[in-house]
């Protein structure tokens, strides 16, 4: 399986470095075919090809059995003609990577690192679905010296598909919905909440109840057990996913998935920026892009190789080898090496010969 790596900017060349390194550990012991291929994307390709998103890449993405993403941007890129987060729009948009999984879950024994208190935190366990490529992010817009707009739309198909995508995701879960909308003031809310309420008739099994963006931004840290599965739209997804991602003690530790239709490469990435300060300081958490690396095994379709992977990182938390971001003083490469010798544990524990007599 061809694997297209986008390095990125700031941190994202050494958390992609980190999860490449458990992906090849993993196929070496598992037998996976994985090949990777990496590629310049971001604020790294204005600077060589003065695009974020070079044909070379955009081609390399698209015929790929899968992505996987550091991070883009920097201060260094703000007055460029074209920002490194256009890249990242551009390309979401070019393979119609509509549905975006943002999982945040408190891990048992690990309720200390919360910034909740341990009774509030304790058993969150969260799906965020957001819809990717339509709203303000892609709308229409204008800009001048004293006037700018953006325009939000949506329509009755857009809405659809993502909400298909949070019932199945709900109904494999606990069976519980949250759609989060501003319908008491947006009319494209307005239409988002009907269609998800007419919709719902398809999943009977599912509980579909409905939430004020500001409601839910209250209730995502003071009563986080509420949510299963929240479904939203585009603005409103990126900020609750990013507060929901410090309940779990850092935004470092959350990975995320964004797809399209099928036969459609995924794209596979962290949920946090390229965090330019500690660039090239082998202080960033690389949690979050193996999380990412596991979401990618699992979609491939290799699920016990991602819980092996999922387990591994859950484990290196457990025993206490941790960045600064979580209270620690692990670098990021000692992180990853701490990930490797938990999966090589796991795997000698389950390849070795069971010593019970036979009954």
């Amino acid at each position: 399986m061809n694997i297209v790596v986008l390095p990125g900017d700031g941190i994202g060349p050494e958390v992609a470095d980190v999860a490449v390194a458990c992906l090849m550990a993993v196929a070496k012991a598992r037998g996976l075919d994985l090949a990777f291929d990496h590629h310049d994307f971001g604020g790294i390709a204005i600077d060589r090809h003065g695009d974020p998103l070079p044909p070379a890449t955009l081609a390399a993405c698209k015929g790929a059995d899968a992505i996987l993403m550091g991070a883009v941007g920097g201060p260094k890129w703000d007055d460029a003609p074209r920002r490194p987060e256009q890249g990242l729009l551009a390309l979401r948009s070019e393979l119609g990577l509509f549905a975006n999984l943002r999982p945040a879950r408190i891990i048992p024994g690990l309720e200390h690192l919360s910034p909740l208190k341990p009774e509030i935190a304790t058993g969150a366990d969260v799906l965020v679905v957001r819809e990717l490529i339509g709203g303000l992010y892609f709308g229409e817009k204008s800009l001048s010296d004293d006037d700018a707009s953006d325009l939000c739309a949506y329509s009755r198909p857009e809405i659809e598909r993502i909400a298909h995508i949070a019932f199945a995701a709900a109904r494999a879960r606990r069976g519980k919905l949250t759609s989060v909308d501003k319908a008491n003031v947006l009319a494209t809310s307005k239409l988002w909440r009907r269609v998800v309420t007419e919709l719902s008739a398809q999943y009977p099994d599912v509980a579909l109840d409905h939430l004020y963006v500001d409601a839910a931004a209250m209730a995502i840290v003071t009563s986080p057990t509420r949510f299963d599965v929240i479904l939203t739209e585009n603005l409103f997804g990126d900020i609750l996913s990013d507060e929901l991602s410090v309940i779990g003690g850092s935004i470092g530790l959350l990975g995320s998935s964004s797809s399209g239709a099928p036969g459609t490469p995924a794209l596979f990435e962290p949920i946090h920026g390229s965090a330019p300060d500690i660039a090239g300081q082998n202080r960033a958490n690389p949690g979050g892009m193996i999380a990412s690396a596991a979401l990618m095994l699992g979609h491939l379709g290799h699920g016990d190789e991602a819980a092996l992977l999922t387990d591994a990182l859950d484990a290196t938390l457990l025993h206490g080898t941790r960045t600064s971001d979580l209270g620690g003083y692990s670098s990021c490469s000692d992180f990853g090496t701490a990930v490797l010798a938990e999966l090589a544990d796991a795997l000698a524990d389950r390849d070795r010969p069971s010593t019970q007599a036979a009954a």
